[in-house]
This record gives C-alpha cells, structure tokens and sequence, in this order.
C-alpha cells in the first residue's frame, strides 16, 4: 500500500517532570503511519535551537522527511509543560508563541498536500493567525481530509473549530470534546444521537469517538459501530489517541470492515498507553500479538 499522508501542524517537546519527550499530535500519528510502512510525513516549524535540531534528529530516526518542517529564526522551537499526575488524563501548558505558530505556505507545502491521499490536521495550530491562514490555503487542495480535533484550552475558539469541522470528511474526538461540541448547538446526551447531529451538521463521511479505556464508537454511511476498550497496564495514555488514529486510517485505506478497524485501533492505542512516551517502535504483528490475541487467549 503506497498511501501517502500529510501531517499538519505542532511539533515540541513534552517536558516532563524529569525528562522531555518529543510530541505533538500530527508527529505523532505522523510517526505512528510509519511504523505500519505507510508514507507519512509531517508540515510543521521548529526554532533554529538545541531543541529543534534535536527534534531534526528524532524525526530522521522515525524515517520521517524533513524537507517540510521549516526552520525560523524568531521563535524557539515548541514545548509543552505535562502534567501526569493523573496518568489516564495528562494536561498540557502549551507555550506560546513558538515556531510551529508562523508556518508560512510555501509552494512545497501546496504541491506534498495535493499529492497526498489523506490530509491530517488539527485545531491546536489554527490557534495563531499565520498557521492558520496555511492551514485553510492547504485545506483548499487537500482531496480527503481528516480533523483530529484534539481540543487544548486556551487555544481554540467555537467559530474556528466549526470552521475546520466543516472542512472534514473525517472527524476524530474524544467523548469530552464530543459533549462540548454536541452542547454547542443540543442539550442531546446520548452517544449514538450526539454523533449523528455532528455528522449531519457538518457532512462528515466517518466521525469517531474514542471513550479511553470504555473503547471508540464509530458512525459512517453504513451504520454505528462500538468497539469495548481492551483492558492492559497503563504507562502512561500520552499519545494512545494518536496511534488509535494512525491504526484507525491504516485500515480504512486498506479498506477494512468498520468494526475491525475499530478493533485495531483501539488494541493499538490500547499497546501506545503500556509503553512510556508517545511514540515506541511497533508494528501490526505486535498489536495483534500484544493486544489482539493475548485478549482472545
């Protein structure tokens, strides 16, 4: 499978309270695209620092290309402060401004996304006006797009992420950002009916929702599917949504029944929460022996 996908948006270093981790949500599905063979790669800016050319060199040992993360000299290289006091519900102070909030549309950014089958974005790099503008110039040539919606207060605004929503044909949240959503336009509290008033609002072809360690719903033009979480020790969840979306778009563009493929990405983001950090090394022969058929064992 020669897919290709693009990236869009954060790269930066979780600091942790002893340590630091590369992160940022479009690396990581970036990453994670990687590690099932698919041809990933990530648009985003770091600072020419220490960091950022660490940052260079992680995402060369992930084999992701470098040739559309560009590199200013103003703004350092992102960080985010994590906070894993709760390890089912890490927060993040997210610093700001950094490099990846001055992306600036260049023509290799306009021709990658036009030859990619997936265009991935979130709303977390929509929360500066430049990236923004690159992101709605990309989103106008990009041929399928998927929101990862991924909600980071202080840093979005109703009006925006209705605008990017509306620009999806896939969609990715979690159940808290589903009841905000849901809550912006009805008091609805039922999960099925909350994802069917989204879908239609916002003409989404698949919305899925994941419920941490309860599993994902899916909805899509061919009916509602659930899939139970699978029951492990967790390390830590930073990034487990992540690779649940990378595990999600892999086998839809394999073309995947619905409810396996909901399967897979839950095992998926499932084996991401036993290991530290945001992005181990796996493969599909390690979901399915870690998570799949130890289960059925």
């Amino acid at each position: 499978m020669n897919s290709t996908i693009t990236c869009f948006g954060e790269i930066l270093w979780d600091v942790l309270p002893t340590s630091k981790q590369p992160g940022g949500a479009p690396m990581n599905v970036a990453a994670d695209l990687r590690n099932f063979g698919l041809n990933a790669q990530i648009i985003s800016r770091i600072g020419n620092d220490d960091l950022g050319r660490e940052l260079s060199e992680f995402l060369d040992q992930k084999g992701l290309p470098l040739e559309l993360v560009q590199i200013g000299q103003t703004y350092p290289t992102g960080v985010a402060k994590a906070n894993i006091s709760d390890t089912n519900e890490v927060t993040y102070e997210i610093v700001q401004p950094v490099a990846w909030d001055y992306i600036h549309l260049e023509q290799n950014l306009l021709d990658a996304v036009r030859k990619s089958d997936l265009f991935v974005y979130g709303s977390l790099a929509a929360r500066s006006p430049q990236t923004h503008e690159t992101l709605l110039s990309l989103l106008a040539v990009a041929s399928r797009k998927v929101f990862d919606v991924n909600l980071r207060a202080p840093h979005y605004e109703r009006a925006t992420v209705e605008q990017l929503l509306k620009q999806a044909d896939i969609a990715k949240l979690n159940e808290h950002e589903l009841i905000e959503l849901s809550g912006w336009y009805s008091d609805e509290t039922d999960l099925y009916e909350a994802m069917k008033q989204l879908c239609e609002r916002y003409k989404l072809e698949k919305l899925c929702v994941t419920l941490g360690e309860k599993g994902a719903a899916l909805l899509d033009g061919r009916g509602f599917v659930q899939q139970a979480g699978f029951p492990v020790e967790v390390e830590d969840t930073i990034g487990s949504g992540d690779a649940f979306l990378a595990a999600f778009l892999y086998k839809t563009l394999q073309g995947e029944s619905a409810q396996k493929t909901l399967e897979f990405a839950c095992a998926t983001g499932a084996y991401v929460a036993t290991q530290r950090g945001a992005t181990p090394e796996f493969t599909e022969e390690t979901i399915v022996n870690e998570v799949l058929t130890a289960e059925v064992m």
